[in-house]
């Protein structure tokens, strides 16, 4: 299938440009647990994954950038003096990039790029940091201009913010980078490190189960929740002169001062705050090998987005119960920014084939529709092939 995939965006490439491109391979993002926590300078616990988008590149020797998406069959082209928004949308993932390298001050020049990929789009597997950090990774290597990841993680995630508009975290881009493969991160989202974990158990399943529902909301709810998140943390700096995020927050000074909060914002910082501790709780289960805990971690996740942060789906949430009922899983939840895409579903292999199945006449059943599922592993990063 990789291989596949690979020679339909060097042929689409070759064919419209009439050059050899550099082949690159950027991939999704799972994130086991962790969720609405990274912009609040918390923990995550994400990795990369085998679905992926292949990117086709070239530099060229003037300033004109051409731009093809293969998943949309469409062509953009503008030049780096005229960067603009584009109805399509999809082109500005990659014009906030080449747009953050411009005012970074980095000596880039115009591009060729051909893309197209496997990672679903708008599911919650991250398939924007896929294109911002894999272009990001791409315009480094073209350019020879030596930047380590985390620069490139921090371009990738201020393209998002900025250019896009979406004030996403740093986690799905740093995923997209660092990812190793049987290995998970845990990302400390305020000071930007991060320690590997062991996740390539032979006898357990990654499986993304997708609703196919688009997350229209998203981008504005994720704004709004991310406002709530700093309405706290301001009431909480009146006592706690110190604090700069919900990660400095326990839930005894929450608990203290809940008479000052709006019951809504108390409940989003609640969410965070408990959140966080789960991705502390949940290393300390993978080092244990102890998969039943980290599984009763994932549905207790699942379950303060549903109905702290309140970020859940009915399409999600037939998923998640759909998944608990099966023998043989550990844990479920949704994943992503939420309002749609995709679960994330901890399984044993012999459990499996009962799993797909169950899921898709339960989701059938309820919606009339399909669900895509599909099983996954924490793989390698952005890489040249």
């Amino acid at each position: 299938m990789m291989e596949k995939l690979v020679e339909a965006v060097r042929q689409s490439f070759e064919k419209k440009f009439q050059r050899k491109p550099l082949l690159l391979a950027s991939p999704g993002r799972i994130n086991l647990i962790g969720e609405h926590t990274d912009y609040n300078e918390g923990f995550v616990l994400p990795g990369a994954t085998d679905r992926c988008l292949v990117f086709a590149v070239a530099a060229r020797a003037d300033r004109r950038c051409r731009l093809y998406s293969l998943d949309f069959d469409q062509d953009f082209a503008t030049d780096l003096d005229h960067l603009h928004r584009s109805e399509w949308r999809w082109p500005d993932y990659l014009q906030g990039v080449l747009d953050q390298f411009l005012k970074a001050g980095y000596n880039i020049g115009g591009v060729d790029i051909a893309f197209g990929g496997n990672v679903p789009i708008g599911g919650g597997m991250s398939s924007s940091a896929a294109v911002e950090a894999g272009l990001a990774f791409a315009l480094n290597h073209l350019f020879d201009l030596k930047l380590d990841l985390l620069t490139l993680a921090l371009l990738a995630q201020k393209a998002e913010n900025e250019f896009v508009g979406l004030r996403c975290g740093i986690m799905d881009m740093y995923a997209n980078l660092h990812g190793r493969p049987g290995q998970v991160l845990k990302i400390d989202c305020r000071h930007l490190v991060h320690e590997y974990y062991p996740f390539d158990r032979p006898e357990l399943r990654i499986i993304i189960s997708d609703t196919g529902v688009r997350r229209e909301l998203a981008s504005s709810e994720y704004n709004v929740r991310r406002h709530q998140c700093e309405q706290g943390v301001r009431i909480l700096q009146k006592y706690y002169p110190g604090l700069k995020s919900l990660r400095d927050v326990s839930l005894e000074m929450l608990q203290e001062h809940r008479a000052e909060f709006d019951p809504v914002v108390w409940k989003r910082c609640a969410y965070v705050v408990r959140e966080n501790n789960r991705v502390e709780l949940a290393c300390q289960d993978l080092l244990r090998h102890d998969f039943n805990s980290f599984g009763l971690r994932m549905q207790e996740s699942h379950l303060g987005l549903r109905d702290e942060y309140e970020v859940s789906s009915p399409e999600l949430n037939l998923l998640v119960e759909a998944a608990s009922a099966v023998p043989g899983v550990l844990g479920s939840r949704m994943m992503g920014a939420g309002f749609g895409g995709c679960t994330i579903s901890l399984v044993y292999a012999d459990a499996v084939e009962a799993f797909v199945e169950s899921l898709a006449r339960a989701y059938q059943g309820r919606t009339g529709r399909a669900a895509t599922i599909y099983v996954t592993q924490a793989a390698d990063g952005v890489k040249v092939l």
